[in-house]
């Protein structure tokens, strides 16, 4: 019997998310800077010698048990794990069943806005790599990770999630047509990155949402040459150039400015993006202190990332504290998705 665990990181999506989504960066190419934190998703594969597949995501308490058999119907629950299970049998196994247990979970629920969904597929592929011994770069796990999320399970969304979970620290990303991302590694000096930590506060705001109905509108917009969401991605993108800017020349005025300017653009993507509930807490965290605000990943719901100074840290605390919602604390990490063997 074999056993091997794998984790992956979940990132903040700091600028320019949006413009990694076809089919606007397949005609105009995107820009994203985002940051992996302490946050993981986690799997564990067994192998087994009865012939069975067994897969469990103990943070939803859903199980999937079946006979191994060389593809599941990646229908129902636990569509992630199928999804993985057959491109890895398909690509890497002759076409021959697996006989595994797959258990994984997560420190963020899907439809957070940290990327949970795509960075757990990352860390199940991680975990069958070591499994399987496979010889694939950090490229390649990315991409084949996308590939199974956006065109063999045909969830919608765009690409920086995997990469950023499979490569990890702070990264400015260029999304090209035909799958071509180029992924540059920021080296960001230690007291910046301090700065920041000191300076974002990330705000879970209870409501987990499904991405794939705001981004399916995002995309609508898109290709119906909606020029309100076109010049809002546009701006989105150049935002990410110029908040890489700020943060390796350490000018966190100026990224508090392009976290707001941003989170402008990105309400004029699609008509969910934003809610009351939503408004209201940047509202009470404006009042707070906080310089400016902004939700990570598609909208909705999920975490809100904000931005003040560290001496109004504890004020806005309390504020939010005091809200139906909770804070999570957090720092920054440089490591991507990494398996060991027991």
């Amino acid at each position: 019997m074999t056993i091997v665990r794998s984790r992956a990181p979940l990132r903040l999506g700091l600028a320019g998310g949006g413009s990694d989504v076809p089919p606007y960066s397949d005609l105009h190419g995107g820009a994203v800077l985002n940051a992996t934190i302490n946050l993981s998703a986690f799997c564990t594969i067994q192998s087994n010698d009865d012939g069975q597949i067994r897969f469990v995501a103990a943070d939803r308490e859903e199980v999937f048990e079946t006979t191994a058999e060389p593809r599941l119907d990646s229908s129902g629950e636990l569509i992630l794990h199928k999804g993985v299970y057959n491109r890895i049998v398909q690509d890497f196994n002759g076409g021959r069943p697996l006989s595994v247990t797959v258990t994984t979970f997560s420190d963020a629920p899907a439809g957070s806005g940290l990327g949970s969904s795509s960075t757990l597929v990352v860390a199940m592929v991680t975990a069958y790599a070591e499994l399987l011994r496979l010889p694939l770069g950090e490229y390649d796990i990315a991409h084949l990770s996308f590939e199974i999320e956006r065109r063999d399970l045909g969830l919608r969304g765009g690409g920086q999630d995997q990469y950023a979970a499979t490569f990890g620290g702070v990264n400015f990303m260029e999304f090209h047509a035909g799958d071509h991302v180029i992924v540059n590694p920021l080296r960001v000096k230690t007291w910046i990155l301090n700065e920041l930590e000191a300076s974002l506060i990330l705000y879970f705001t209870g409501v987990s949402r499904e991405s794939d109905n705001i981004i399916a509108e995002q995309m609508r917009n898109f290709a119906s040459g909606n020029d309100r969401s076109l010049e809002a991605v546009h701006a989105l993108k150049a935002d990410a150039g110029a908040m890489k800017e700020a943060v390796l020349r350490g000018n966190l005025e100026d990224f508090a400015l392009i976290l707001g300017r941003s989170w402008e653009a990105k309400r004029r993507l699609a008509s969910n993006i934003s809610n009351p509930e939503i408004e209201a807490v940047l509202e009470r965290a404006r009042a707070a202190g906080a310089y400016s605000g902004k939700v990570s990943g598609a909208g909705g719901g999920g975490f809100i990332m904000l931005m003040v100074d560290p001496v109004r840290r504890m004020e806005l605390l309390r504020t939010l504290n005091a809200l139906p919602g909770r804070v999570v604390h957090f720092h920054f990490v440089s490591q991507g998705a990494h398996a060991w063997r027991l």
